[in-house]
């Protein structure tokens, strides 16, 4: 086992007010753009490990067969997932995230963050070496925020900032839909 920190990386498409999902928490429609879908399931089939809450994951045909960190209040501090051999339950009220990345068994790699908001908002704290918000203009009123706060009292951009982020740089995914790419890093 290690004890090396893992790069991490975080990734969310949003929409034009700041949610990743309609308010029952399901992915709009609006908010499956294929350029960022290609981006979004090319990194995370480069990641070592993904972290999810228990009501989030990343889709696709390689979603079962990749290292995990599902996180939960449901279990005391962190054990095996007993639905998936390749998955952790972590309670981060519980263990240092450390302790969840050890139990993973990796010697190093990245650890892509896919959400939910809870989860952003922790490893907003723990630390993201590069955090990939993508931005349409899709709308999704009332739905659920990127990051706790978003919405009702600030801005994705703003929330980022607060947590020592700056933006390095923006591309254009797709011009039809005006869906745009940030990549968000620690300043410094």
């Amino acid at each position: 086992m290690t004890s090396s920190r893992p790069r991490i990386e975080g990734f969310a498409i949003i929409s034009s007010e700041g949610m990743i999902a309609a308010s029952d928490g399901s992915f709009p429609e609006n908010l499956k753009i294929p350029a960022d879908q290609k981006f979004y399931q090319d990194s995370v089939d480069r990641a070592a490990a993904v972290a999810n809450g228990r009501h989030s994951a990343e889709g696709g045909p390689k979603e079962a067969a990749r290292r995990r960190i599902v996180l939960t209040r449901r279990v005391e501090r962190v054990v095996p997932d007993p639905d998936n051999a390749n998955a952790i339950l972590w309670n981060p009220a519980s263990a240092p995230f450390e302790e969840a990345w050890m139990k993973l068994n990796l010697a190093d790699g990245t650890l892509a963050v896919v959400g939910g908001t809870d989860v952003f908002g922790l490893f907003l704290n723990i630390g993201y070496d590069v955090f990939f918000l993508t931005r349409t203009d899709a709308s999704v009123p009332r739905g659920r925020p990127v990051f706790p706060g978003v919405g009702n009292t600030a801005t994705p951009e703003e929330v980022l900032a607060r947590h020592g982020m700056v933006l390095r740089d923006t591309r254009m995914l797709d011009p039809a839909t005006n869906t745009r790419l940030e990549a968000w890093v620690p300043k410094g």
